[in-house]
């Protein structure tokens, strides 16, 4: 069994076990089926990015990537980041997503463009915490704006760091097979 597959089970199992503990914590099946193939998906793109190429850094600016879209799904599907998850100015990130997603596939996964997707993206995190911040949406919140300003520049320091960690595997000497 792949090394990620056993963390993936033990982050799976985390909730079922914080919910013999406490009341905070209340999933159903429907939370558990949705984190299971969040991780499911998120363990299968790094380990197809690992297979593509033997460049540490590549590896790591996926692994970057992974673990920030990932954190920022799950965010809004939980909690939301602008007011509450069911607040519809949260499907701003889907695009944010989309832009990295459709850039990463257009540039065809080259590392010194991917550098410039992930600049991109983190460009596009900030202009939705602008937007956000301008607009007042999720103002009724109770850490307003503040949660706003601290995860915008959270998201985009993790992606300017993809996109540092591209920029590094970029520079590699590598053979032509062993780099996207």
């Amino acid at each position: 069994m792949a090394p990620w597959m056993i963390a993936a089970l033990l982050l799976l199992l985390l909730p079922l076990a914080a919910m013999l503990f406490t009341d905070e914590i209340d999933w159903d099946e429907t939370d558990f089926i949705v984190f299971g193939a969040m991780l499911f998906g998120a363990c299968g793109v790094y380990e197809l990015a690992a297979r593509m190429t033997g460049s540490t850094a590549y590896r790591a600016a996926v692994g970057v990537a992974v673990v920030a879209a990932f954190i920022l799904i799950w965010m809004n599907l939980a909690v939301g980041i602008i007011g509450s998850e069911d607040n519809p100015a949260n499907l701003m990130y889907a695009g944010v997503l989309a832009l990295a997603l459709l850039g990463s596939l257009i540039v065809r996964f080259r590392p010194h463009r991917m550098a410039q997707v992930f600049i991109a993206t983190a460009l596009a995190q900030v202009l939705v915490g602008i937007i956000a911040l301008s607009a007042g949406l999720g103002s009724t919140g109770a850490n307003w704006p503040r949660v706003i300003v601290v995860l915008t520049g959270f998201f985009s320091a993790l992606w300017l760091l993809s996109a540092w960690l591209f920029r590094r595997a970029a520079r590699e000497p590598t053979s032509a097979s062993s780099t996207p």
